[in-house]
């Protein structure tokens, strides 16, 4: 359970590191000639990047709690 529980802070804290660095690069790759929906998408991209971690943190720590009995299913 401890182990899955510091997997899970592990995966949040990494992926809050990296956040920086996908949106720099998604702020580059605007600058070149993407328009119209493509360019909203790609501005989207740092907040699914965002939704993704946060998900994989949760379900990591979830499935912890899950093992050790305090949560059912």
């Amino acid at each position: 359970m401890l182990g899955n529980l510091i997997g899970g802070f592990i995966v949040i804290v990494v992926g809050v590191n990296l956040i920086p660095s996908v949106a720099d690069q998604v702020n580059a790759s605007t600058s070149g000639n993407v328009t119209g929906a493509s360019a909203t998408i790609l501005g989207l991209t740092t907040l699914f990047f965002a939704l993704g971690i946060a998900a994989a943190g949760i379900s990591v720590a979830a499935q912890g709690l899950r093992s050790a009995g305090l949560i059912g299913m």
